[in-house]
């Protein structure tokens, strides 16, 4: 017996920013903002990454780095714990990611590493709601996921503890 497990995932392209409404293009310029104070002395990829809350404040992050390079923290961590941190009842609903290698303003292709997908996939759960998530694409499009589920889709979860 054939079994199979098909895994389709829905990843809009956005071909500018200019397409997006005024609450993500802010997000954006928020996350561009937070990648150029990013701690980054190794490997000048500075990220920045913003997430919005069901009450519309916006909470940014940056990458930290270490010399010690497991020690550091991405952005989008960063991010995610400063906000729940600072509004432990909140959910979020969306989360932009800018990357730039230097801080020149030119923006790279860069998607959540799986460690910060888990920890999407965690404060989706914490929140109740799914979290839109945008990021940098190849020749500056944009990618737009729905939930954490098209970022990592057989993820783990409260469930998997059972």
């Amino acid at each position: 017996m054939d079994k199979r497990l098909e895994i389709n995932i829905k990843i809009e392209v956005v071909e500018s920013e200019n397409d997006l409404d005024d609450a993500w293009q802010l997000l954006i310029q928020k996350a561009k903002e937070a990648s150029y104070s990013a701690y980054a002395p190794y490997s000048d990829f500075n990220v920045g990454a913003a997430v919005q809350l069901d009450n519309n404040i916006i909470v940014t992050g940056n990458n930290q780095e270490n010399a010690v390079y497991p020690t550091g923290l991405c952005a989008e961590r960063v991010a995610l714990f400063a906000a729940s941190s600072q509004y432990p009842k909140n959910a979020v609903k969306r989360m932009a990611i800018m990357a730039q290698k230097g801080k020149k303003g030119k923006f790279l292709p860069a998607t959540p590493c799986g460690g910060c997908r888990q920890a999407i996939s965690e404060y989706e759960t914490k929140g109740k709601i799914p979290i839109r998530v945008l990021m940098m694409g190849p020749h500056h499009t944009l990618y737009l996921v729905n939930n954490s589920d098209s970022l990592l889709p057989l993820k783990f979860s409260p469930d998997s503890l059972t």
